[in-house]
């Protein structure tokens, strides 16, 4: 399936617009990881354990964007946006949300 932050995708006309859709991932950082990279951020440098996490809800979002988009008999996901925010009273939730328009491609 394409996935596009595009409007349209090159060489490729859209048929048919099947909707808006998106995907979701949130995951709990634990307090073994929240220390570590808290002394990271102390000396300097990149939290790694964060920069995973981060990919981890990214790729689950991306995943749940493309399975609803199959379920709508779309072969394509145009106009991508990808949104991060921390939840929680303490910060300690990410989410990851991925929208777009589920459409088919000729």
């Amino acid at each position: 399936m394409l996935v596009s932050t595009t409007p349209s995708i090159e060489g490729k006309r859209i048929t048919q617009y099947c909707g808006v859709i998106a995907g979701e991932a949130i995951l709990g950082a634990n307090i073994v990881k929240d220390l570590f990279a808290g002394i990271r951020d102390l000396v300097g440098g990149r939290s790694g354990t964060y920069e995973r996490e981060l990919q981890r809800a990214r790729e689950i979002a991306l995943q749940e964007l493309q399975e609803r988009a199959q379920a709508l008999g779309a072969n394509a996901v145009v106009g991508v946006d990808i949104d991060y925010e921390v939840l929680g009273s303490s910060g300690s939730m990410l989410m990851v949300s991925a929208s777009g328009t589920a459409v088919i491609l000729e």
